[in-house]
């Protein structure tokens, strides 16, 4: 995948680690499934910048955090 997706999945696990929740916290406060959670993570797909934001809200942070 491109470097913009694995510092993407680095950025999102870093600041759920931090706020000591798990991916499956994530998934139900955005209605999606683990297994796709754990790929944006690995920085194995591409997401759409309204899942960025799904997951930026569920994280309490920033788009601009998660993409830095």
């Amino acid at each position: 995948m491109t470097q913009i997706s694995k510092t993407l999945g680095k950025n999102i696990k870093c600041v759920r680690l931090r706020r000591k929740m798990s991916q499956g916290d994530i998934c139900r406060a955005i209605n999606m499934d683990r297994s796709y959670m754990s790929a944006i993570e690995g920085g194995k797909v591409n997401v759409t910048i309204a899942i960025v934001e799904k997951l930026a809200r569920a994280l309490d942070v920033s788009v601009d955090e998660l993409l830095k």
